[in-house]
């Protein structure tokens, strides 16, 4: 590969880390795809270059303005840090959170870990990006900020300690008991079995008697999960929690849906986080799209809820309730759904605003179905539910 080949490539390689910092989903695949498009059409029109870049690198709608504004910043400032510099300044108190903002703050957190460029000879190198540092000492203070912050709001720095926290959590689970039984050394039911046969060795001999008492085990949690795009952020957050969860407690089935239904306990079995992603990543395939909710519950409905909701079930819904199917039909399929369960218990992101209000027809037609209405947006409330699920 000539010269400029390799710092092509290598320029594009920095770019794909920026995007995948940033939470676009960038494999290994596309970076070379895009290696070889750029050789095919060359680099003389910015707007070809954007063109095949953005056809390799972007598969969905939503991903199409952070994609926009990650290659304006990497790409147009040769020294590149003009852009990421002002949006690493403080905001104003009277600018408003917006989609944009959140965007541009994601790219600047993801801006530090991109790598030395290589330019042409005949162009000025760059100078040194000043070394920024941020003070991340654990303090309590930094801690309870932490706990109390909103996942959307979030910077890259800050989902990585809380995945840190999420992986340490146990669940200490409160057993139910069951109509089996098992060998005991007191208790009130004689098991006559063993005490003859204790009694035939000893040749009928005086003897002890032998007990049996009931079996334990925890009862059986499903947890429904949405990975639709207005939930993106938090489902990210929610699945290391319920990777922590698996992990650590039996009986425990995870479904995902977005446009259909997914069983995917058995990748969330992995121990290793990174492995148990990348294979829910691959049997997953409508994450950050579209939302129906009612034909994905109706689905779990007929096809596995007969085999898990029949031992005392808890249910998790997690969902924001920002529904594309008929309001009606979602309404029957909850009211069915939380009488084959023990307990419904609806998890809602939307729930940690003050300003909530459930005016959404899909919000209005789940509510009156469920046991009990929990917010799930920061690491407060997982660790809030964690405490429940264990009190159960």
């Amino acid at each position: 590969m000539s010269e400029l080949g390799g710092r092509l490539a290598e320029n594009v390689v920095h770019f794909a880390g920026f995007l995948r910092r940033a939470g676009l989903p960038v494999g290994t695949a596309q970076v070379l795809d895009a290696v070889e498009a750029l050789q095919l059409i060359g680099l003389g029109h910015r707007t070809e270059v954007f063109a095949a870049l953005r056809g390799v690198f972007v598969s969905r709608r939503e991903h199409d303005e952070l994609f926009a504004l990650g290659f304006d910043t990497f790409w147009r400032d040769p020294f590149g840090q003009t852009e990421a510099l002002s949006m690493l300044l403080p905001p104003s108190r009277m600018d408003q959170p917006t989609k944009k903002s959140k965007i541009r703050r994601r790219l600047a957190e993801a801006w530090r870990g991109v790598g030395p460029r290589s330019f042409p000879k005949n162009r000025p190198q760059p100078p040194p990006p000043p070394e920024i540092t941020l003070d991340m000492r654990n303090t309590a203070s930094t801690r309870e900020v932490l706990r109390q912050k909103d996942f959307d709001e979030m910077t890259a720095d800050e989902e990585a300690e809380v995945r840190k926290i999420l992986a340490r959590f146990r669940f200490p689970w409160r057993e139910q008991r069951t109509r089996r039984t098992r060998p005991a050394s007191h208790g009130r039911r004689i098991d006559l079995r063993r005490t003859m046969h204790a009694s035939r060795r000893a040749f009928g001999e005086p003897m002890r008697l032998a007990y049996r008492a009931p079996k334990t085990r925890p009862s059986p949690l499903v947890v429904l999960c949405d990975v639709s795009g207005s939930m993106e952020r938090y489902s990210r957050m929610i699945l290391h929690f319920l990777h922590a969860l698996t992990n650590d407690r039996d009986r425990v089935s995870v479904f995902v849906f977005g446009t259909r239904l997914t069983h995917v306990t058995r990748a969330l079995r992995h121990r290793d986080v990174d492995v148990a992603f990348s294979e829910l990543s691959e049997v997953v395939r409508d994450w950050s799209g579209g939302t129906r909710i009612a034909s994905c519950l109706d689905a779990f409905r007929q096809d596995w809820a007969r085999r898990m909701l029949g031992s005392g079930a808890t249910v998790l819904l997690m969902t924001d309730g920002l529904e594309r199917d008929d309001p009606d039909a979602l309404g029957d399929t909850m009211e069915r759904l939380s009488r084959w369960c023990r307990r419904l218990v609806w998890l809602n992101p939307l729930l940690g605003f003050d300003d909530f209000e459930p005016r959404a027809r899909g919000v209005a037609a789940i509510l009156p179905h469920v046991h009990e209405h929990r917010p799930v947006h920061n690491l407060a409330s997982l660790e809030s539910l964690a405490e429940a699920l264990s009190a159960r």
